[in-house]
């Protein structure tokens, strides 16, 4: 038998383990003992706590570790999440080291539970150096790929309803109601997307955070310090990028809301000493989406948002007349 297809056999037995042993994972999951009370479901970052809460409703109680602003690959559990871990009936989880710092307690937890185990292994990334040191590792953001994450809704409905069963269908409602809110949502991005020429369709943010959303929607993605904001950006790779800018004459770059601005602030300096007068698009939420209660808060608003201002940006709209 040929060396390739011996390597494609083995490749597809290893994701079709790996796929299983990803289903086990819910499967697993027990009744809770609610004695009338809520689900009490901890979550990692605020896009998870707002995708639980869309699909669980009235029925779940959402504690959510980190909230705006806040970069998970640099979180550090306190003795207040442990507590909120132990407490917890169910516990949802970025996964793919998107949580640097927890992943061993989380991955030993028998109630958590990971978003990116129910996507397809094909769809997901995988940066030539890996992701956060670890060689092979797939990208984490997966939440910019619209219908990607459209994936997440089956594993939360069939988590919620393991540890709930009396909720399946509320769970199962939602779900399908949030699922067609998605495909609407992905219709509203591609459509923001393509108003940019191709030419101009250059995302350029603090880090690599974009690769799905590139990928998806047809833009061409930089980051500055790399994949995992645990990197830092030399001098070597701000000059080339304002080289680039420069010469492709890049409207706008911009910064995100969890990562500090620093580095795109000298991309843009140096732009402009080569003559381009490079501006800041505008704030992204890349890592965590905005403060609770308003649009950007949400999953939906916070995508909404990122793509309009992106779009806009490229065009060369002024920020006051988006």
């Amino acid at each position: 038998m040929q060396p390739k297809l011996l390597a494609l056999l083995a490749f597809t037995a290893l994701a079709s383990a790996a796929g299983a042993s990803e289903r086990a994972k819910v499967d697993a999951l027990s009744p809770a003992r609610l004695d009338g009370g809520k689900v009490r479901v901890t979550t990692t970052v605020n896009m998870i706590s707002d995708l639980v809460r869309q699909i669980g409703g009235a029925r779940v109680q959402v504690t959510g570790l980190m909230g705006p602003g806040v970069d998970p690959h640099l979180y550090k559990a306190s003795a207040r999440d442990v507590r909120a871990l132990q407490e917890a009936h169910l516990i949802v989880y970025g996964g793919l080291h998107l949580e640097g710092k927890m992943v061993d307690l989380l991955e030993r937890h028998p109630r958590a539970v990971a978003v990116t185990d129910a996507m397809p292994r094909a769809q997901l990334l995988t940066p030539p150096g890996g992701f956060a040191g670890v060689a092979g590792l797939q990208d984490p953001h997966v939440w910019f790929d619209v219908p990607l994450w459209k994936h997440t809704t089956t594993l939360v409905r069939d988590a919620l309803t393991r540890v709930d069963p009396a909720g399946r269908q509320v769970y199962a409602n939602n779900a399908a109601a949030y699922g067609k809110q998605l495909d609407a949502l992905h219709g509203r991005v591609t459509a923001l997307m393509n108003r940019v020429p191709k030419d101009k369709r250059v995302l350029v943010t603090a880090h690599d955070a974009f690769s799905y959303f590139g990928r998806r929607y047809g833009v061409e993605v930089r980051g500055i310090q790399g994949i995992s904001t645990v990197a830092e950006a030399g001098t070597r790779d701000i000059q080339d990028l304002s080289e680039f800018l420069a010469t492709r004459r890049i409207p706008a770059v911009f910064i995100e809301s969890s990562v500090p601005k620093r580095t795109v602030e000298a991309v843009v300096q140096a732009t402009r000493a080569r003559g381009w007068n490079l501006k800041i698009g505008g704030e992204l939420y890349s890592d965590a989406a905005g403060e609770p209660g308003t649009r950007a808060g949400t999953y939906i608003g916070m995508i909404e948002h990122n793509a309009r201002t992106i779009s806009d940006a490229l065009l060369g709209r002024p920020a006051g007349n988006r």
